[in-house]
């Protein structure tokens, strides 16, 4: 299982706020999936690597299907195969070994 997070920034809209198309990006991925996560810099989904990929490029196509003439989509892939992984633990492996610091 991999985890990828996505930034989609559509350019060009009619103002500096870009909500609304976010919003209708994680409509995208709320059909396929309740496994994600929204930051506030982008959001968090985790599954299989070929279908994160199928999904990052639906919500990519979003803002173009509302008329935006421009969108820059940053992905980045965490897959490790080794062992299962997820945010959660990530993050309590990264909080456990502060703990061990102090």
């Amino acid at each position: 299982m991999a985890i990828l997070e996505i930034n989609i920034i559509p350019l060009g809209t009619a103002t500096p706020s870009v909500s609304k198309y976010i919003a209708n990006c994680l409509k995208v991925l709320e059909k396929a999936t309740k496994n994600y996560q929204l930051t506030p810099m982008g959001t968090v989904v985790e599954g299989d690597l070929d279908q994160l990929l199928h999904l990052a490029r639906q919500m990519h196509e979003v803002p173009f299907q509302k008329g935006v003439k421009r969108v820059v989509t940053t992905i980045r892939i965490d897959d490790r195969r080794d062992k299962e992984i997820n945010p959660a633990e990530k993050v309590k492996s990264v909080r456990e070994k502060m703990e061990k610091q102090k």
